[in-house]
């Protein structure tokens, strides 16, 4: 057999091609594949590098109806100046058996995990959510604000990150973004009566304890490549409702669940539903008697739909 060379695309394509994909409608599909048996999602695979200098994660997905599969592979390396993050997707055929794609994921990876959120929000959040709060004001926070604003009929949507108070740019893009943004000037006031918290930051620590509300909530929250990193304190667990991207890998992955499950007796089997099962019917819808808490870890099939659709495009465009 003749050995092919992929298609390569840097983020500059990557970002174009990505502006010609309904992402949040691809997720939505792939985790409707994968409650059908469609698709496979092995576990996240962490390897360490020596002397703690970093790690990175592989990210794995099959997309039996697709014929592809492949990997998502992200360092974490550690730098004097900060920690240096990157993505690269690996897509291949199941049919040849030959690479397709070699993808800079940075720009999928910040639209997958924004739309995964989206996908949560439209199943979870109450049909009358009318309060949005989002953590955060970086690309993530950003996208996830794109994803979500048009879900349920906001009212009020508040942001608030440490440093945007002094972002007066910044602050003019997000009200561009949405004219109904309100920058808050606390953490406190940003959650106030929130129906909805997206927590949309890098941080490896605590930024929200869910027990502050003052009433039921849905909140949300991504991670970072930050060993056993956490939005929320571990012990929060065992008094929310809790859903999860994919309950076979996330239990496995997500800082607080690991540290919930080791110190504070939280246990797996207490996740309510995950996608899959709320898009198929198979979970039960939160009744807001309590929080509710949504957490994603980034699943490689997120990473090879969007890989996916780009090679198709970047096909029909050659």
């Amino acid at each position: 057999m003749t050995s092919t060379s992929p298609l390569v695309l840097g983020q500059s394509d990557a970002r174009r091609l990505l502006q010609q994909v309904d992402v949040h409608q691809a997720m939505r599909r792939m985790f409707q594949d994968l409650a059908a048996g469609e698709a496979v999602q092995p576990a996240q695979q962490l390897v360490e590098f020596p002397n703690a200098a970093g790690d990175f994660i592989n990210y794995l997905g099959v997309l039996a109806k697709d014929g592809v599969y492949g990997v998502k592979t992200s360092p974490y390396i550690k730098k004097p100046d900060g920690a240096l993050v990157t993505a690269w997707t690996l897509l291949m055929s199941m049919d040849s058996g030959q690479p397709l794609l070699l993808c800079d994921a940075g720009e999928l990876t910040t639209a997958r995990t924004a739309a995964t959120t989206a996908v949560a929000v439209e199943a979870l959040a109450a049909e009358r959510a009318s309060r949005l709060a989002v953590i955060g004001s970086g690309p993530v926070a950003r996208a996830h604000l794109h994803y979500v604003k048009g879900l349920r009929d906001w009212q009020r949507i508040a942001v608030f990150s440490p440093a945007l108070a002094a972002d007066a740019d910044l602050q003019a893009q997000l009200r561009t973004q949405d004219p109904r943004v309100s920058i808050a000037g606390s953490l406190e006031e940003a959650v106030a009566e929130a129906d909805v918290v997206m927590l949309c930051t890098s941080s490896a620590g605590p930024v929200l304890d869910p027990r502050s509300l003052t009433r039921p909530a849905l909140v949300t929250s991504i991670s970072t490549n930050a060993p056993r990193a956490h939005e929320v304190p571990p012990q929060a667990l065992g008094e929310m409702d809790v859903y999860c991207d994919y309950r076979a890998t996330t239990p496995g992955s997500a800082g607080e669940m690991l540290l919930a499950a080791e110190q504070h007796g939280w246990s797996r089997d207490s996740i309510r539903g995950d996608l899959p099962e709320l898009l198929s019917g198979q979970a039960p819808r939160p009744d807001y008697q309590r929080t509710v808490f949504f957490r994603s870890i980034g699943l490689g099939l997120e990473d090879m739909a969007l890989a996916n659709a780009l090679y198709h495009l970047q096909r029909q465009g050659q």
